[in-house]
């Protein structure tokens, strides 16, 4: 058994409150049985999480994909561009305080808190394709943000160094355009925008090198380079994807999806954890 103990809350939520429905597997073409593999010392193994959009959906923050939401009052190309920076900054600038006071208003969901508690017993790596930190709310303490963080803003002409970088406060979130990175250039905001260079791209794939399992959650594996992580892990380690979409994933390798959302994918994914 992998796991020998979770708190009385957390093991009666697994075996009483999961419910299930119809669409818990796909197609027997998309389950592969795969035994989750023995843990080493003190029973641990290290499992890499990546997390997309459908992670945070759950805790009512919308991506550029979904209709009624912030996005589309915005066209991606003004305020998620380097050329939409450099034609209107101020507007950019006002998107993401907007969007940052989203991203406050909203609560890590259960399913984040769920991978916050799992670090108690195994090595848990998160890698999120999200910009938000509701990952860190939830007590991960492990988490790497490939497309950038929404707290952070950066130097406009050296936008990766870590000299430049400025953690804001919930209390004082809000930026003006014209406020001043240490370099003197007008702040920006700490994203990776389309177009730009992914900076922890190299960290994540050795990362997924060292992985025993691995466990995608609600990203639909079509955004590169973040969807070619799942190819850098060992040969025949376990994959897990979590998603309530039927998921088109061009891999050979072996994998799991269950179809559901994420809180719920991670409870089951837990559930079985338990029973190994």
């Amino acid at each position: 058994m992998l796991v020998s103990r979770f708190p009385f809350s957390l093991f009666s939520f697994l075996y009483s409150n999961l419910t299930m429905d119809n669409k818990t597997n796909t197609d027997a073409s998309s389950v592969h049985s795969t035994p989750l593999p023995c843990g080493g010392a003190r029973g641990r193994v290290r499992i890499i999480v990546l997390t997309g959009a459908g992670m945070s959906a759950e805790s009512g923050i919308s991506t550029f994909r979904d209709s009624g939401g912030l996005w589309e009052q915005y066209k991606v190309e003004d305020v998620a561009t380097p050329e939409g920076w450099a034609r209107d900054p101020e507007l950019v600038t006002e998107f993401y305080n907007l969007r940052r006071q989203q991203m406050l208003d909203a609560q890590p969901c259960l399913g984040h808190k769920l991978l916050a508690e799992l670090e108690r017993f195994h090595d848990v790596q998160i890698i999120t394709q999200n910009v938000d930190d509701l990952h860190e709310r939830a007590g991960s303490t492990n988490v790497i943000h490939l497309h950038g963080e929404l707290m952070k803003v950066t130097s406009s002409e050296a936008p990766n160094a870590p000299s430049q970088i400025i953690t804001l406060t919930p209390d004082k979130a809000d930026v003006q355009y014209g406020d001043e990175a240490p370099d003197g250039s007008p702040l920006r905001p700490y994203i990776v925008w389309f177009g730009e260079e992914v900076p922890n791209i190299e960290v994540a794939a050795e990362l997924c090198m060292q992985a025993d399992v691995l466990v995608v959650i609600g990203t639909s594996l079509n955004v590169y380079p973040a969807a070619g992580l799942t190819r850098c892990v060992p040969h025949g380690t376990p994959i897990w994807l979590i998603d309530p979409k039927p998921v088109q994933w061009n891999s050979s390798s072996t994998f799991r999806h269950l179809q559901m959302g994420a809180s719920q994918g991670v409870a089951q994914f837990m559930k079985e954890l338990l029973e190994e």
